[in-house]
């Protein structure tokens, strides 16, 4: 058991200070091996690599549609011209709402969260500039729209997060859908609440925006030229409907977003080659970053100790739901991965879950669904879209994570509690 701890905290100690878990997660894996008494090459060669090469083939075809797709929304300029409508539309006075309602419109429409926060950044730093709003406030924002409720509790949202748990329970993306749309609304109006709440208590204290260094060059991206927002719109409905309506496996409804894209963007055939190019390349980190913390879970199942945090699990409540979203909600805080402490989860105790969804009467569609939800709520500060959006935005932990553990991880809990309350009396 020690070991497992010592290579947990080494993992996150790591992965907090910035150090890439693509060599961290074999290291911590060492050290677990070594701790445990296991040879720690076999180790490594065997139970890490079978965890990660497992994942890449299992998932790399959505991610690299998934990462090709949103690159191409971004360099035709649809995706800027998706966020610039709706913001329009909401008004420069609620600019928080507008940048949140823009950032899940994308998600939701299959953009990787990581482009959101590129394509969406140069337009909320204008509104926020315009409304006089402390730039604080951006990263709980982008992090409340694209990384909890269109990422995880949506249903029909085509993100990883939604499909993965599809394999394990023989589940579709619309599955649990009332629990969906209620843990949305906790995780979407509560989140929206507590930033405007906030927006209120820091204007009256004083903090008002302030330029960010070298915004001279957002303020060049935000002139230029974009195209027609209502066909920028369509590639986003055609993944979104041929996915859950259609009924089209996911690389399926990604390959034809992928093609409407170029079709309604045509005459910018020239940037084809570089997205599609630059897409895969982001694809790849994207997935081994993933696959790495895969990896790393599949040698913590191997150690004996790890049966004793399965039965502690498995019995900590008569109801099922509280194991799977324990399980899968510690193994995303540790690994700072919504979509890799899921992989982890589900891979030791996928099948488990799946018979006693046979046993309990509580529907598989709805250990789907606690499953992505409770992968979201796990945003430390060690999670690597954060570090992503803190990096883009030139902000701090100190600046913004109290209202990104709010957003993010206190509210999103609240949500999984009350999705295991409604599974459990039979809400689906």
């Amino acid at each position: 058991m020690l070991s497992i701890v010592v290579g947990l905290v080494l993992l996150m100690a790591l992965a907090y200070l910035g150090w890439s878990i693509i060599w961290v997660a074999p290291l911590a894996a060492g050290v677990v091996a070594l701790m445990s008494g296991l040879d720690v090459f076999d180790t490594y060669t065997g139970t890490y690599m079978d965890g990660l090469v497992g994942f890449v083939k299992s998932w790399f075809p959505i991610f690299l549609l998934g990462a090709i797709f949103g690159k191409l929304m971004e360099e035709t300029g649809a995706a800027k011209a998706v966020a610039q409508k709706v913001t329009q539309l909401i008004g420069k006075k609620r600019a928080i709402l507008g940048v949140l309602i823009a950032s899940a419109l994308l998600t939701y429409g299959g953009v990787s969260l990581f482009v959101v926060v590129f394509a969406v950044y140069p337009i909320a730093l204008a509104l926020f500039r315009e409304a006089n709003i402390t730039r604080k406030l951006l990263v709980p924002t982008f992090a409340l729209g694209a990384f909890t409720f269109t990422m995880t509790s949506m249903p029909g949202t085509p993100q990883i997060q939604n499909l993965i748990p599809m394999d394990f329970y023989n589940t579709t993306p619309t599955s649990g859908p009332v629990i969906g749309i209620v843990t949305t609304l906790i995780m979407a109006v509560g989140g929206y609440f507590w930033l405007a709440f906030r927006e209120k208590k820091l204007s009256a204290k004083g903090d008002q925006f302030t330029e960010p260094d070298k915004s001279g060059t957002n303020e060049k991206r935000e002139e230029e030229k974009v195209p027609n927002w209502f066909l920028s719109l369509v590639p986003l409905i055609v993944v979104v409907v041929l996915l859950n309506i259609v009924k089209l496996e996911p690389i399926y409804a990604l390959i034809l977003g992928v093609l409407s894209i170029m079709l309604i963007n045509i005459k910018d055939y020239k940037k084809f080659v570089f997205s599609v190019n630059d897409g895969a390349k982001g694809s790849v980190m994207a997935i081994l970053n993933t696959s790495a913390a895969v990896g790393f879970g599949a040698v913590i199942a191997v150690v004996p100790a790890f049966d004793n945090i399965t039965e502690w699990l498995l019995n900590v409540s008569d109801n099922p739901l509280v194991a799977q979203s324990l399980a899968v909600q510690i193994m995303a805080v540790i690994t700072g991965s919504a979509s890799g402490g899921m992989g982890i989860a589900l891979g030791t105790l996928g099948d488990t879950f799946y018979n006693l969804s046979q046993t309990t009467g509580i529907s598989p569609d709805v250990f789907h669904r606690m499953a992505a939800v409770a992968s979201g709520a796990s945003i430390l500060p060690n999670n690597g879209a954060l570090l992503t959006l803190i990096a883009v935005t030139g902000l701090t932990h100190k600046e913004t994570y109290k209202d990104v553990f709010v957003v993010a991880f206190i509210i999103p809990t609240i949500a999984v509690i009350v999705g295991i309350i409604m599974g459990g009396i039979g809400l689906v």
